[in-house]
């Protein structure tokens, strides 16, 4: 499935289920509570490798439980770390809260050691970025340093996504760095100023996208699939239904990790978003993030049943 590189951040997920999120002031009871690994990076690293790709994932880490936890995590999935670990700082931790109606989430994030990843560290790095087929990161470590890491890459012609997530304003030039870019809708909203809560929007989105660098824009749209854009074909691609739905949490990541390893392999843009849709189809029948991420056998199963 060749080969994937993830600059990013692990967190350890703190998971509240409860009717509603609670007012300012209020406390109220939950239905449950689960710990678990997580971080963008880390959880699209994890897909990536389940999917059958082998997998090397950069960040930092602190020197603690949650640290260990990280390290459990990637080698159960045959993630391969490329990272350095700081007893100053403390390993990242999330709030996730999950309404139990419908699984939807609103999430917290303190990266903790990984905030504090540096332009050196992707420097160290250089030659195993290099050697990628396709490097992959998002925006809950430094921006710049994401910024430093797609000129690394792209100079070396891998092949880059950028999953712009958590929202953020992106500096000149970054989006014509990538191959991809991937946001959700209030993602893609947050880029171009437009709404996305339709098809045709996310087409509007896309091209605005593209027009802004990116040399295609894959808009994911929740239940309704995703939608592709390039400069030769927009597609809209339905979602690939596994099961009721548990949580949703972790299916933008299982996308991005499922769609990353499908283009390292060799498949073309639009049977990689597929594989990434099955991917995250997959992986919103199950409870938590990383370890809801599916096999690769399942997610070709998944879809041989079209």
């Amino acid at each position: 499935m060749g080969k994937v590189v993830v600059l990013g951040v692990f967190v350890a997920d703190t998971a509240y289920r409860a009717a509603r999120q609670p007012k300012m002031g209020e406390t109220i009871l939950g239905l449950s509570f689960a710990l678990g690994p997580g971080g963008k990076g880390s959880n699209q690293a994890v897909a990536a490798a389940m999917a059958g790709a082998e997998t090397h994932f950069i960040s930092r880490l602190g020197r603690d439980p949650f640290a260990e936890m990280a390290l459990a995590t990637w080698r159960k999935a045959g993630v391969i770390p490329a990272v350095s670990q700081h007893a100053a700082s403390y390993t990242g931790a999330a709030y996730i809260f999950i309404e139990a109606a419908t699984g939807d989430n609103a999430i917290i994030v303190s990266p903790g050691a990984a905030a504090q990843i540096a332009v050196a560290d992707i420097d160290a790095r250089a030659a195993l970025i290099a050697s990628a087929d396709v490097f992959v990161t998002q925006l809950e470590q430094p921006i710049p340093v994401a910024l430093h890491a797609l000129r690394l890459a792209r100079a070396a012609g891998v092949r880059t996504i950028l999953n712009p997530a958590p929202a953020a304003a992106l500096p000149d030039g970054m989006l014509a760095l990538c191959d991809y870019v991937t946001p959700n809708e209030s993602e893609a909203e947050g880029l171009t100023g437009v709404k996305v809560t339709s098809v045709d929007e996310a087409v509007v989105a896309a091209r605005a996208l593209c027009a802004a660098g990116a040399g295609a824009a894959i808009i994911t749209l929740g239940a309704n699939g995703a939608l592709y854009h390039d400069a030769a074909q927009t597609l809209h691609v339905p979602a690939i239904v596994a099961g009721p739905v548990v949580e949703t949490t972790g299916a933008g990541d299982a996308f991005n990790g499922g769609f990353a390893a499908a283009l390292a392999g060799g498949a073309d843009p639009i049977t990689a978003v597929r594989f990434g849709a099955a991917t995250a189809g997959i992986s919103v029948t199950r409870p938590g993030t990383a370890p809801s991420m599916p096999a690769r056998a399942e997610i070709e199963a998944l879809m041989a049943r079209g």
